[in-house]
């Protein structure tokens, strides 16, 4: 069943009097639980789209439903978590209290109480950092930051999560590591995951379903399933299949630059 679809989607940018198309008649529909990734060159409105999805930026033309919501009315229910490129986390908080964050904040004269929530320490554990839940935000790396960013995005209770290239700034190791972490803690909960990348390896690897798009305005130049047995690790790399999808990706990004 479609949990979301996104109907000949456009968006338009008005700067300095002129008109700037960002995406041009998108049209894509996705399943619940589903691992989706977004790729194409810089400028091609990955982002964009996903600001849509999430309620953040207006349609010109189209429509998008979520779970038969409106982007806004899927936002005013709490169905979004977000991890954007930089960990938005509180320096002078511990990983502990920066991870109950959404939680105060969602559940703000609802009567839950913080004991309701997943349990914290569990999802930091799941992403290599249980002996880190009373430090301060400021004393992690950026890849522990961004590690906590992500646990706490799973922990929010939000049942979509949208990522904003969220390895952009980490180094090729750091980003290995945590890119299989994420496998493990989405195989756990399932989410419904919108991930932008400009990694042909991530789209790959996390993903059920990867939209390749064309450089602006941004359009759909392919839908691929990504038919790899889950739960995946790390030997899924020498997957003969892993590679060619790798290459087919590749191929039709490379259509466009010509």
């Amino acid at each position: 069943m479609t949990y979301i679809k996104i109907q000949q989607v456009s968006k338009f940018y008005k700067r300095r009097g002129q008109v700037t198309e960002a995406l041009r008649d998108i049209n894509l529909e996705f399943e619940q639980g589903t691992f989706v990734s977004l790729i194409g060159p810089s400028g091609c409105g990955k982002s964009t789209l996903l600001r849509i999805v999430g309620g953040l930026t207006d349609i010109d033309q189209g429509e998008v439903a979520i779970g038969g919501l409106s982007p806004l009315g899927a936002q005013k229910q709490k169905q979004f978590g977000f991890v954007p490129q930089s960990p938005a986390l509180f320096p002078w908080r511990t990983v502990l209290q920066n991870m109950n964050v959404p939680f105060e904040v969602n559940t703000k004269g609802t009567g839950m109480k913080l004991e309701q929530r997943e349990d914290p320490v569990e999802l930091l554990q799941s992403v290599g950092l249980g002996d880190f839940v009373h430090s301060y935000a400021k004393e992690l790396s950026g890849g522990m930051q961004q590690r906590v960013g992500i646990a706490r995005a799973f922990g929010s209770g939000a049942p979509i999560l949208l990522m904003d290239e969220p390895f952009s700034a980490l180094d090729e190791i750091t980003r290995e590591m945590i890119s299989y972490q994420l496998l493990d803690i989405w195989q756990s909960h399932q989410k419904t995951v919108l991930f932008v990348t400009h990694s042909l390896r991530e789209a790959v690897l996390l993903s059920d379903k990867v939209v390749v798009m064309s450089a602006r305005p941004g359009q759909v130049s392919k839908v691929i399933d990504i038919d790899l047995p889950r739960p995946r690790h790390a030997d899924i790399e020498d997957n003969e299949q892993f590679h060619h999808y790798i290459s087919e990706i590749r191929g039709y990004l490379r259509e466009k630059w010509k």
